[in-house]
């Protein structure tokens, strides 16, 4: 069945550039699996197919970590229109103008830039908050969406991955922990933060983008086309800069307080998905209280305004399930074991930490998930760390560089639905863009990764 394993995401990718509709890609590719499954599995009925393809998304939602994700991505709909229809981002961006930080199109990159790198301690609640903040500004601009999409997920994942004092590093040193190695599980960690060539390139590229103030391909083309979002401030005239900033006060410390009580005082240990929850519920009460406090909305218009802002994020939403389904499919048909053994055991040293990288980035890519990537690629790289002799820090960095690499670069990533539900961007319209910077920091990520093999072993 492992030759097999690779068609369902073949198909999603397919239907995603062929009819350019990712709901339509992803059931086909979970009925796909479905299909393989069952005819690999002896006296069962392939025709059960799709009652089990249902039976999967029921699996998916009853599972209280999926049901987390799913519900703050629904309160982010609220949470949005709470802030939108208040008035609240108008004056923000007023407010910024006049403090002098947001005064041109390099201080607003920077600015959201610098959001997405100090709030680390989560990649959705850095991609989140650095959205909503610069939705405005970006509009002013007449910057495009696509472009703010890029600048949020391209700083959250690669800044993640480098200051791991967030659950990421916390699953990388679970993972690392199962081994006896020459150095402890942290040296590992730190010595890969120089050789994590794709995040460190990524940001560089961002950064450049910023100060230059230049896109190129297909981003170029969606800030031409770009149309500032006036109509959008005009329906919502500035009013109190507070009832933005506060909602985003909460959730931002709120993260913070909410890690720290799920993991009983170890931020490390704490739960990503239940302090976002948590902490972007808590942040959606404010919002509602100072609507209502002010007399900005009544309890009927608030309440009315915040399903509406959830009904606009439901299409979304339901790309985020499927994602979640097609990813659980792919794990019991052993998708990620089977590209992970096209790195081979008989490569020359020199190229095992590239073709890790790749086989990461081909993982990721066709799976939708980076986590999932480190969980099946580094209990591979441990041991050819322990067996050839091979630099730990340079391996590990290899894995984890390319799970971001696949992630950034995928459609069916419900990390790229949450950058795009963060920046009120059209999903494949910020994979089209977002693709060929992060492809230019993949090729010389695999360079780098040759030339530090040739130097280090």
């Amino acid at each position: 069945m492992d030759a097999y394993s690779i068609i369902p995401p073949i198909v999603a990718i397919l239907v995603v550039f062929w009819k350019k509709e990712v709901t339509l890609a992803l059931l086909l590719a979970i009925l796909s699996a479905e299909f393989i499954i069952l005819f690999s599995a002896p006296e069962s009925s392939v025709w059960m197919a799709p009652i089990n393809t249902i039976e999967q998304i029921v699996t998916i939602i009853s599972d209280p970590g999926n049901a987390r994700v799913l519900l703050f991505s629904l309160l982010v709909g609220a949470l949005l229109a709470f802030i939108r229809d208040s008035g609240g981002v108008a004056a923000t961006v007023n407010w910024l103008v006049r403090l002098g930080v947001a005064k041109s199109k390099r201080q607003v990159g920077s600015l959201t830039m610098f959001t997405g790198i100090a709030v680390f301690i989560e990649s959705n609640l850095s991609v989140l908050t650095a959205g909503i903040l610069a939705r405005g500004l970006f509009d002013k601009y007449k910057m495009s969406r696509a472009r703010l999409a890029y600048i949020i997920d391209s700083t959250s994942a690669p800044v993640c991955i480098l200051i791991m004092l967030n659950g990421w590093g916390a699953l990388v040193l679970g993972l690392l922990g199962n081994y006896q190695l020459d150095q402890s599980a942290v040296s590992i960690l730190v010595g890969t933060l120089p050789l994590n060539f794709y995040a460190l390139f990524t940001l560089g590229i961002v950064a450049y983008t910023i100060a230059k103030d230049k896109v190129h391909g297909p981003m170029r083309k969606a800030d031409e086309q770009c149309e500032t979002s006036a109509q959008e401030l005009e329906s919502a005239a500035p009013t109190k800069a507070r009832f933005m900033l506060l909602p985003l006060a909460v959730m931002i410390f709120g993260m913070v307080a909410f890690m720290l009580w799920t993991g009983q005082g170890n931020l490390i240990e704490g739960s990503g998905t239940k302090s976002v929850l948590y902490s972007t519920f808590l942040a959606c009460v404010v919002a509602y209280l100072l609507l209502v406090g002010y007399k900005r909305f009544s309890h009927q218009e608030t309440v009315a305004l915040g399903f509406r802002g959830i009904g606009e994020l439901l299409p979304v939403v339901t790309i985020v399930l499927l994602s979640l389904t097609l990813g659980s499919s792919l794990k019991t048909l052993g998708t990620g074991v089977f590209v992970a053994g096209l790195v081979g055991d008989y490569l020359p040293l020199v190229l095992v930490a590239p073709m890790l990288f790749i086989a990461g980035s081909i993982m990721s890519f066709t799976t939708g998930t980076s986590w999932g990537t480190f969980a099946i690629l580094i209990p591979i790289g441990v041991p050819l760390i322990q067996t050839l002799g091979l630099p730990p820090s340079l391996v590990i960095a290899a894995i984890l560089g390319g799970g971001v690499f696949g992630d950034h670069c995928s459609p069916i990533s419900d990390t790229t639905a949450i950058s795009s539900i963060a920046a009120g961007c059209d999903i494949l319209t910020h994979v089209k863009t977002q693709m060929p910077y992060a492809l230019v920091a993949g090729a010389m990520s695999i360079v780098s990764y040759i030339i530090a093999s040739v130097v280090m072993i």
